[in-house]
């Protein structure tokens, strides 16, 4: 296959994927009701993932309320003059999404020029192969789209980069993904208070 077939396949995944995408309101109620139903989003439904459902579901009204941008960052979303949707591929069991989508609402509610999408994962396993992290299908995954010509123009996910080398740190030491480590993120993700996912997602739209 060609590039250019290659991206026009991809292109047409993305206009699926934008055609059925919702936004961050929606979604948040979706989350919510799901987590007073006792459910989850996805094909498998267990009182795991739904117990992570209602955990998001807490932890998002905090981060939502909680996100703390600078007066530097804040102008840095004032200032892009480039009409940009942010697409974000999760589920709504993914811890790492929690204090994710909240800091990149921010950045869609700051902004004129651009809006926040968010579609499922499992609904959407082709456009999710085709930005896989480490051969892993990890969310949340965001997709920077030029609204023009909806193009992907950069890609984040799914953790920021000290969270992601407490992870690799963790692997390293036990060979798999402990409880605790779980704990230790969401402390480090509550300390951050969305800052650090902030400038990176602003690294991805080449402002910082």
């Amino acid at each position: 296959m060609s590039i250019s077939t290659e991206n026009e396949a991809q292109t047409t995944l993305i206009k699926k994927a934008l055609s059925q995408a919702v936004s961050y309101p929606d979604y948040r109620e979706m989350v919510n009701q799901l987590a007073l139903e006792g459910r989850s989003t996805g094909p498998n439904q267990t009182e795991a993932l739904a117990n992570y459902t209602m955990l998001n579901d807490r932890r998002m009204k905090r981060f939502d309320k909680t996100v703390k941008l600078s007066d530097e960052t804040i102008s840095d979303i004032e200032n892009i003059d480039r009409p940009l949707t942010l697409l974000v591929l999760t589920e709504s069991w993914c811890g790492d999404a929690s204090p994710a989508l909240p800091v990149m609402n921010k950045v869609a509610e700051l902004s004129d020029v651009v809006d926040l999408k968010v579609v499922l994962r499992d609904e959407h396993l082709e456009l999710m192969d085709e930005f896989l992290t480490n051969g892993a299908r990890s969310i949340p995954k965001l997709l920077v789209i030029d609204k023009n010509s909806n193009e992907v123009v950069e890609e984040w996910g799914p953790r920021p980069e000290p969270a992601a080398r407490m992870v690799t740190e963790h692997k390293e030491k036990f060979g798999k993904i402990m409880p605790e480590l779980k704990e230790e993120l969401q402390q480090w993700y509550n300390k951050d208070k969305g800052q650090t996912i902030a400038r990176e997602v602003l690294a991805s739209l080449a402002l910082k």
